[in-house]
């Protein structure tokens, strides 16, 4: 497995609608994961989850989302290739037909917290 590092200014974007179906993903968010828009258009957004990370943590997500609240945390993803993966600093906005979520490359301090944290959820 290889750690797929987001430049500062990569900004990953995506929109999709209540249920987690993508409905938009910018050029960003296609070219870290590895997919062509086309395959990211109608699939659910945990398409690219990572095993590593902890049901709770998308609880969490989904319980504050689904509230109107915006939702902000640390995220290790997949790559289409299943081998590599990615971390992201996450904020996920409730809209009227769906969610916005947009990423940022995370720190290392912030990685380092969220891996602690999520070895203890897992």
């Amino acid at each position: 497995m290889a750690e797929v590092k987001l430049k500062t200014d990569t900004f990953l974007v995506s929109e999709t609608d209540k249920k987690g179906v993508i409905t938009f993903a910018n050029e960003d968010f296609c070219k870290i994961a590895g997919y062509e828009l086309k395959e990211l258009i109608a699939k659910n957004h945990n398409i690219v989850r990572h095993p590593d990370m902890p049901k709770a943590a998308f609880k969490d997500l989904w319980d504050t989302v689904q509230s109107g609240k915006v939702w902000t945390g640390v995220v290790k993803n997949s790559c289409k290739n299943r081998d590599d993966y990615y971390w992201v600093f996450a904020t996920v906005y409730p809209m009227e037909n769906g969610y916005m979520s947009c990423r940022r490359k995370a720190s290392e301090d912030e990685i380092q917290k969220a891996s602690e944290l999520y070895k203890t959820l897992n």
